[in-house]
């Protein structure tokens, strides 16, 4: 199967908003899976260097039993990243930011299809990871979400 033809299911999927879809060809399956940003908790090690040497620091390193603390949100697809919606706007979210459940984070072009990466919580914005235009892999730190304390009943 040719990457045109990947690309042309991707559109496909895209375009009629499919969460999923395979396809059989000559003897070839091949199963395509629209897979959401999830937020997870913070590594106990820290933060990292970003591609510029610099190092966002999160307070608190999340717990992952649970316990509040920042969540680190992670790449869902290869690609690039962008942090903002064109080369000339601002990004969509600095370190400081208060953001909203569903709100736009950045965005991950893959296979030219691009790819909004949401908050899946309220919450601050306590470190960013990543760099405008830098390649991601799956599961690679993209940033960190402190998120809203909600009282108990």
């Amino acid at each position: 199967m040719a990457d045109d033809e990947l690309k042309r299911f991707l559109a496909l999927m895209a375009e009629h908003d499919l969460e999923e879809m395979e396809v059989e060809q000559a003897g070839l399956r091949v199963r395509l899976r629209k897979r959401a940003a999830r937020a997870v908790p913070a590594a106990a090690g820290g933060p990292s260097p970003g591609a510029d040497g610099s190092v966002a620091h999160a307070p608190g390193s999340g717990d992952p039993g649970g316990a509040p603390g920042p969540r680190v949100l992670r790449a869902p697809i290869v690609g690039t990243v962008y942090r903002a919606p064109a080369p000339d706007a601002e990004p969509f979210v600095e370190v400081g930011a208060r953001v909203r459940k569903g709100q736009v984070l950045c965005l991950i072009e893959a296979m030219k299809l691009m790819h909004e990466i949401d908050a899946e919580e309220d919450g601050t914005v306590v470190a960013i990871f990543i760099e405008n235009g830098q390649a991601v892999e799956y599961g690679e730190r993209l940033l960190a979400i402190d998120p809203d304390q909600e009282s108990a009943p």
